[in-house]
């Protein structure tokens, strides 16, 4: 008595399939396309002091990137909003592995849903050898 129409119920999307995930902007020293300018600038300039701070130079990139994942977790479930890291600048010739490798770990999951920007800290926080973060305000 009725047909069944296959063509609609083969194209629409199932419930049980997971919304897809968000996608962000790369982040990166300079560019803060999730922040708007006053605070920008203001993270720029060092005046959004840092509520709490990791030091990670004198680890090896196995030990910092954990430590990295567990701090910025552990300052976004406390709903702290600026947070230091600190990598140390490293040697004149390389120029500092966890310098070079603490903004790509930043993109990547899980962090990156949880930064909103990255920038250079001043000299008196660390200057090339650290970083300021601003985390993304807890739902």
């Amino acid at each position: 008595l009725f047909k069944q129409d296959k063509t609609r119920s083969s194209t629409s999307p199932s419930p049980l399939l997971a919304p897809k995930p968000e996608r962000y902007p790369e982040l990166a020293p300079g560019k803060a396309a999730g922040l708007d300018k006053r605070n920008a600038q203001r993270l720029k300039r060092g005046q959004l002091r840092p509520e709490a701070r990791v030091d990670l130079h004198g680890m090896t990139q196995a030990e910092a990137y954990t430590e990295l994942n567990s701090f910025i977790a552990e300052c976004q479930m406390l709903g702290l909003r600026t947070v230091l890291v600190i990598t140390g600048k490293g040697s004149v010739k390389d120029g500092g592995v966890l310098r070079r490798m603490v903004p790509r770990w930043l993109n990547q999951p899980p962090l990156r849903a949880m930064v909103v920007a990255i920038e250079q800290a001043v000299p008196r926080d660390g200057g090339l050898g650290a970083y300021y973060l601003l985390l993304r305000r807890r739902r």
